[in-house]
C-alpha cells in the first residue's frame, strides 16, 4: 500500500489543478455521511481539551475515503500544530486499501483551494487586496490559492502575535507579492477586497461595521458552534454562501448564532458549493458584500486524495 509523506503529497498536488478538480467534483455524485465530533477531555488543569472529526466520503464506483482529524487548540503553547491529520483511501467497490495520505498537508491544500474555488465564483475579479487574519499553517495556502484565481498584489497579515505575522510576511514575499504585517485589524479589514479568516477563536475579530461595498470574506477557522470569526452585524450585511448547507447549519458558529439571535433565518444562506458549480446562485452584483462560510466537507479530501493517486474521479 502506497504511503505518502506531506512532502510527497505536495509536489502531487498543483494547487491550481486542485482547485478544477473541486469545482468539477460538486457537479457529480457524491456521499458525505455527517462529520462525527468527539470531545476529548484535557489532561491538565487550565488547558483546553481536543477534538477528534470523522470524515467519510466516496463516489459510486470510484474511491473511499476516510480523513480523521484531530483539533487541540492549546497546541501553540507546546509549539505544535493544532490540528493533525490522516487520511486512508480505499476501493470503493472491494474496500481494498490503496494508499495512507498525511492528512494534514491533504487538509490544508484542500481547504486553501476549496476558499479560491469560492473565491472565483464569489470575489470581485479585480480583487489584488488581501487579509490574511490568522498566522497558522493554514494561512500561506490561503494566500498562495487565492493568488491562483485572483489578481492579488498586496497582503497584509494580522495575527495575534506581531511577530508571527511579521515572520510569516517575510517568507511570503515575491516578486509580483508584497507581503506585510499589520497590527490595525479594523483598518487593514477595510483596505482590503478580500479578507480570509482561519483562527480558533471564539469570539468575533472581524466586526460587520469595518466592512465594504463589493468586499468577499472567507471564513475558515471557525468550524464548532462555540467558535465565531465575524460578528452578527458582518452575517446580516453579506450575502451568505457555504461549501454545504447541512455542514455550515449545524457547525458554523456565526450562522447558528446569528439564527438563533433572531438576526437571520435559515434561508439566509443563498447557496453551496453546488448550486455555484450548477450555475443557480451567484453574487448579486458588484456591490454585494459576500461571505463563504467552509466548515470542511469530506468530499474535498476525497477529491485531493484520488489527485494525488491519479484515480478517477
Amino acid at each position: 500500500m502506497l504511503q505518502l509523506d506531506s512532502a510527497a503529497l505536495a509536489a502531487r498536488l498543483d494547487r491550481r489543478v486542485l482547485i478544477d478538480a473541486l469545482d468539477d467534483a460538486f457537479r457529480k455524485p457524491h456521499s458525505v455521511p455527517t462529520r462525527q465530533h468527539y470531545k476529548i477531555e484535557a489532561v491538565a488543569a487550565g488547558q483546553r481539551g481536543g477534538t477528534l472529526l470523522v470524515m467519510p466520503a466516496w463516489n459510486p464506483g470510484g474511491a473511499l475515503g476516510i480523513k480523521l482529524v484531530t483539533v487541540f487548540p492549546d497546541n501553540a503553547q507546546l509549539a505544535l500544530p493544532a490540528v493533525y491529520a490522516s487520511y486512508l483511501l480505499l476501493d470503493a467497490t472491494s474496500g481494498q486499501p490503496r494508499a495512507i495520505l498525511d492528512g494534514t498537508e491533504l487538509t490544508l491544500r484542500r481547504t486553501g483551494g476549496a476558499s479560491a474555488l469560492a473565491s472565483r465564483y464569489l470575489s470581485a475579479p479585480d480583487a489584488a487586496r488581501l487579509l490574511m487574519v490568522g498566522t497558522g499553517k493554514l494561512a500561506p495556502h490561503l494566500i498562495d490559492s487565492h493568488a491562483l484565481v485572483r489578481p492579488i498584489r498586496e497582503v497584509r497579515i494580522w495575527g495575534r502575535s506581531a511577530d508571527r505575522a511579521r515572520a510569516l510576511a517575510a517568507t511570503l514575499s515575491r516578486s509580483g507579492l508584497s507581503v506585510e504585517c499589520t497590527e490595525d485589524l479594523e483598518a487593514a479589514t477595510r483596505w482590503a477586497d478580500i479578507v480570509s479568516c482561519a483562527t480558533l477563536s471564539q469570539k468575533p475579530l472581524v466586526l460587520g461595521s469595518w466592512l465594504k461595498s463589493g468586499q468577499h470574506l472567507d471564513l475558515v477557522g471557525a468550524f464548532t458552534p462555540d467558535m465565531r470569526e465575524v460578528d452578527d452585524e458582518a452575517i446580516a450585511r453579506s450575502e451568505l454562501y457555504v461549501d454545504t448547507r447541512a455542514g455550515a447549519l449545524s457547525e458554523s458558529g456565526e450562522i447558528r448564532g446569528a439564527i438563533a439571535r433572531g438576526i437571520i433565518d435559515r434561508g439566509a444562506v443563498r447557496g453551496e458549493f453546488s448550486d455555484l458549480a450548477a450555475g443557480l446562485f451567484k453574487r448579486s452584483g458588484p456591490q454585494a458584500i459576500t461571505i463563504f462560510k467552509s466548515v470542511g466537507t469530506a468530499l474535498e479530501d476525497l477529491v485531493a486524495a484520488q489527485l494525488a493517486l491519479g484515480v478517477a474521479a
